[in-house]
């Protein structure tokens, strides 16, 4: 059976040379642990009394930023499976998969639930949790889930500081850090701070002083000195990156005027793209990746698309410019002209692959227009890829469109003929019959989240490929009461091209 499949095989699954960097592997070290009960070697006259949590502090693992009322997700979702499975399962999850499973996931990470069994005060899964978001370009989220916790641990702590670099509230970040003295601050990180509020002749003294201790090593000193002192280096040719961009490096980078580019980074630095001083086709890039993994909203996507007139032509100018001439049309209430550049705009956001924002914003308001041809069909998959697909495809019932696509809407695809492997996988899911009985026996022994995990990588190998895992995954979700998430899997499965 198709199921066999542990935390190892999950974690091999992303293997590959283009793959994104993990959050674990991107962070910074802008802060170091201190030794229990002892405060930093180096502190603030200042500070304030030092709180001391003994190692036996209750778990994090149950904050959430979600109930159960809002998730529908019971709160023993983890209790009765292992902390370290749990961990090891949602580390290796993918997120390049289809939207609606990139949607549930997050949902996975915010929600409030108890403890897994072994869960003790350092919130591994808690942490798993946060990085994932991090993966996904998630701040907002992480940041809100971070400050929920309260961030009085050095890994809480030392995600929540590089959250607020790329955010480009690192002053805040910077006001925490010196408030919070059982958190030691690496040497960069502090000068960092000294010179973001405002004290460089500190920062530089703290600078020379670790330089002559040997605490820097030469590219630290070379970015610092660069940073504490730009107007000494003017002419000199620009810094050679480093191998491996922390937000901190990041975020001097970008202070000296010497930026670095976010495309090849992880996806969370791609924020910084978004901020007003940075060029158009820059943000509209960054808009477009953060998108893809429903890191922004609909909102913003359209707004960085229509902001302005294109410069040019080609690539992401022309998708701007066939977004903006549709979105006039859609404004208009002009049918004809909806019907010339709806064809253009929805090739747009194929080729961008944001088709599931496109179809948030218009998928509802499309089916409203009087359309027919080509027209017509993009207006109805691109209405099945909407919140309101089971309106759309009741509306479309015996209109000449998808049979199948109505039926997988309607929840019913086994009483309509399956013309290719992929949509006989999908019948098979919606059959009314149990999970494989790996998946099944995860659910009655009370491991929900855990079987919940296992089958979202189930459905990304299936994706691939091995179309059985695919059957499965819907099989469970059904069977747990996830329809909706079993019938937008497979809508965008049928209708979202994602090969490579």
């Amino acid at each position: 059976m198709a199921f066999c499949l542990t935390a190892t095989a999950v974690s091999a699954q992303g293997d590959g040379q283009n793959e994104p960097l993990s959050a674990i592997e991107w962070l910074s070290r802008s802060v170091e642990p201190t030794p229990l009960y002892e405060p930093p070697a180096v502190g603030d006259a200042t500070s304030p009394d030092v709180q001391v949590t003994p190692l036996d502090r209750p778990s994090k693992d149950p904050i959430g930023l979600l109930s159960s009322d809002v998730t529908g997700l019971p709160p023993t979702l983890w209790a009765a499976s292992d902390e370290a499975v749990l961990v090891d399962l949602v580390r290796a999850e993918r997120v390049d998969t289809v939207p609606a499973l990139q949607d549930f996931l997050k949902v996975l990470m915010l929600a409030e639930a108890d403890p897994p069994r072994g869960a003790d005060g350092e919130g591994a899964l808690f942490l798993a949790r946060v990085d994932k978001l991090l993966d996904m370009g998630a701040l907002e989220p992480a940041q809100a889930l971070i400050e929920q916790a309260d961030p009085d641990t050095a890994p809480l702590f030392r995600r929540w500081f590089d959250v607020a670099l790329l955010t480009g509230t690192e002053d805040y970040a910077c006001d925490a850090m010196r408030s919070t003295p059982a958190i030691a601050p690496t040497f960069s990180a502090r000068i960092f701070c000294l010179a973001r509020t405002g004290d460089w002749a500190a920062a530089a003294l703290s600078l020379n002083t670790h330089r002559v201790l040997g605490d820097i090593n030469p590219q630290e000193e070379a970015l610092l000195s660069r940073f504490l002192d730009p107007e000494l280096y003017e002419g000199e040719p620009p810094l050679t990156p480093p191998a491996r961009i922390s937000p901190l490096t990041f975020r001097m980078h970008a202070a000296i005027g010497e930026p670095l580019i976010t495309a090849n980074l992880p996806l969370a630095f791609s924020h910084a793209d978004l901020q007003p001083t940075t060029a158009w086709k820059a943000q509209l890039e960054a808009a477009e990746r953060l998108a893809r993994l429903g890191a922004i909203s609909e909102n913003v996507l359209l707004k960085q698309y229509t902001a302005r007139t294109p410069a040019a032509s080609g690539g992401i100018w022309d998708r701007a410019a066939a977004i903006q001439r549709f979105d006039a049309a859609m404004a208009a209430n002009d049918p004809a002209r909806v019907a010339r550049t709806l064809p253009d705009a929805w090739a747009a956001m194929q080729q961008a692959r944001v088709e599931v924002q496109f179809a948030k914003l218009y998928g509802a308001a499309l089916q409203d227009i009087p359309l027919s041809g080509q027209a017509a069909v993009i207006a109805f998959e691109i209405g099945l890829l909407s919140p309101s697909y089971e309106t759309v495809a009741n509306a479309a019932a015996g209109a000449g469109f998808d049979p199948f696509l109505i039926g997988i809407a309607q929840g019913l695809p086994q009483e309509v003929r399956a013309n290719s492997p992929q949509a006989r996988a999908i019948q098979e899911g919606f059959e009314n019959v149990p999970p494989p009985a790996e998946l099944e026996s995860k659910v009655d022994q009370g491991q929900l989240g855990e079987a919940l995990l296992r089958a979202l990588a189930l459905f990304a190998e299936g994706a691939e490929g091995d179309l059985r895992s695919v059957t499965d995954a819907l099989l469970l979700f059904r069977a747990v009461g996830l329809e909706d998430v079993a019938r937008r899997s497979a809508l965008q499965l049928m209708l979202l091209d994602r090969r490579a």
